[in-house]
């Protein structure tokens, strides 16, 4: 398999960013109803994506495959087209995020148990869990740490 280069970002590239999140939302996240999906996509558009640090891989034909977000040493988005899953996308980013960016958390949906087995098989270890998620929606999250 080839190295799979990480990309840098631009401002431009939020609305293919934000498709690519509301896809893989759709694939992995099954508990959350269409209301819910369509009252964080503006969110992830306006708000969310211009408060992180973004990287992304690409496709040959250019086209955004799948992205990280982190803020302050923690991951808050990592996103893999549904086409691209299992390709190793998630692992480079995420590896890139550890290595250059000093990522050491990341919170996880209780309910989307894939992402977390991804994350524990990474070598991050829950540490601990909250309710709701951080909009104070229904969605308990398991806060991980990298050991």
């Amino acid at each position: 398999m080839d190295k799979i280069e990480i990309h840098a970002v631009k401002e431009k590239d939020y609305p293919e960013l934000t498709a690519l999140w509301e896809r893989s939302v759709r694939a992995t996240h099954d508990f959350l109803p269409e209301a819910d999906i369509l009252f964080f996509r503006p969110l992830i558009l306006n708000e969310f994506l211009p408060m992180v640090h973004l990287m992304c891989t690409k496709n040959s034909q250019g086209a955004i495959s799948g992205f990280i977000g982190v803020a302050d040493n923690k991951v808050e988005m990592l996103f893999i087209d549904p086409a691209y899953r299992g390709q190793g996308l998630g692992k480079a980013l995420l590896n890139y995020g550890i290595e250059q960016l000093a990522i050491t958390e990341v919170d996880v949906n209780e309910q989307n148990p894939q992402a977390l087995n991804f994350y524990l098989k990474c070598g991050f270890n829950i540490a601990g869990r909250s309710e709701v998620d951080g909009m104070g929606k229904p969605y308990p999250l398991l806060h991980l740490i990298l050991q």
